[in-house]
C-alpha cells in the first residue's frame, strides 16, 4: 500500500479552478436525510461546497425541506414525498432524474432511512442514468448496490462507495469483525466485485481504486471518530469529483483533507468534542495552503 501524503497528492492535482463560473466548477446533487436525520443532508451539502463545488442541489424528504433550505441558503433544496418509515419515497425518481441528469457528481446515501426505499430509489436512479455524473455512495445506500447487477454497467469506473467497517460487511455479506481483521483485503475485493473506487473508513483509512491502485491514511485522530463526520467526508469526495477529479483522486484528497481538518481543530478545540459541522470551514484553508508549486 502507498502512504497518503502531501507530496503524493500533489502528483495527482486537482483540476484548476481558476476562472470560469459557478457551473465550471461542477455541480453536486445531494440525496439525503430522513424525518429521523434531517442534518446529515446539511453536513455533506456544505462539504461539498467547502471543497470548491460550483452549485449544490440537495433532494429530501418534503417535511424537512424548508427547514434544510434555510439551513443551507446556497442550495436549491427539492422536497419529495416520505415513507412510513421516514425516509425518501422511491416515487420521487422522476423529480430527481432531471437533477442527476444536471450533475456532475451525485451523492446518495447521508441519512437516509428505509432500506426498502433506498434500493428501489438507488437502482431506478442507475438504471434510468446515462453515463455522465459521478456517483457516490455513502451509508445505507451503500447496501443498494448488492440488487443493482447490470445497472452497475453504464457506470464503471465511476462510483465512489465510503463505507465503514459495518457497512462493508453489508454490502460484501460478511461479519464486520472478518473485514475488520484484513481490511485491505475486503477494500479491493469490493473494488473488483462492483468496478468501484473504495474509501474504507477506519483506524487506518484504504483508498482502492477501481483499477486496484491502494493508498492508505494511517494517521489516526480519534475526534473524527464521531456522528456526521462521516456524512463530511461523502460531501468532499462529492465536490472534489464534481470539479472535474478522477474518482481516485477525489477520493485521496477528501480522505486527507478530512484528516488533516480534524488535526487543525484538534490543535485548535481539542482532540475530542470538536464537531462534524466544523470540519468543512477548514477544507479551504487546507486546499489554500495544499497547492504545490511557489
Amino acid at each position: 500500500m502507498i502512504e497518503l501524503t502531501p507530496d503524493l497528492l500533489n502528483r495527482m492535482p486537482l483540476p484548476d479552478a481558476q476562472g470560469g463560473d459557478k457551473k465550471a466548477r461542477g455541480s453536486v446533487l445531494v440525496i439525503g436525510g430522513s424525518v429521523q436525520v434531517p442534518g446529515a443532508a446539511l453536513l455533506a451539502g456544505t462539504g461539498a461546497l467547502r471543497a470548491g463545488a460550483g452549485r449544490l442541489r440537495i433532494a429530501t424528504c418534503r417535511g424537512q425541506a424548508t427547514a434544510l433550505g434555510i439551513s443551507v441558503p446556497e442550495a436549491l433544496v427539492l422536497g419529495l414525498d416520505e415513507t412510513a418509515a421516514g425516509g425518501i419515497a422511491s416515487s420521487g425518481i422522476e423529480d430527481l432524474l432531471p437533477l442527476v441528469g444536471e450533475a456532475n457528481a451525485v451523492l446518495i446515501g447521508p441519512g437516509l432511512a428505509d432500506q426498502n426505499a433506498i434500493d428501489a430509489l438507488a437502482t431506478a436512479m442507475l438504471g434510468r442514468t446515462a453515463s455522465g455524473p459521478g456517483f457516490v455512495f455513502d451509508a445505507r445506500a451503500i447496501q443498494s448496490l448488492r440488487g443493482a447487477g447490470a445497472r452497475l454497467a453504464p457506470h464503471a469506473g465511476r462510483l465512489v462507495i465510503t463505507p465503514h467497517g459495518g457497512e462493508m460487511a453489508g454490502l460484501l455479506g460478511e461479519e464486520r469483525s472478518t473485514i475488520e481483521a484484513d481490511p485491505e483485503h475486503w477494500a479491493r475485493e469490493a473494488a473488483r466485485l462492483y468496478g468501484v473506487t473504495v474509501v474504507l473508513k477506519g483506524a487506518a483509512t484504504f483508498v482502492i481504486g477501481a483499477g486496484r491502485e491502494g493508498y492508505v491514511w494511517r494517521k489516526g485522530n480519534i475526534g473524527l471518530a464521531t456522528s456526521g463526520s462521516g456524512d463530511v467526508l461523502a460531501g468532499i469526495v462529492a465536490g472534489l469529483l464534481a470539479r472535474g477529479a478522477s474518482p481516485l483522486a477525489a477520493a485521496c484528497w477528501g480522505v486527507s483533507l478530512h484528516a488533516l481538518a480534524g488535526d487543525r481543530l484538534a490543535k485548535s478545540i481539542g482532540p475530542l468534542g470538536f464537531l462534524p459541522r466544523e470540519i468543512p470551514g477548514e477544507i479551504p484553508r487546507l486546499l489554500h495552503d495544499m497547492r504545490p508549486g511557489p
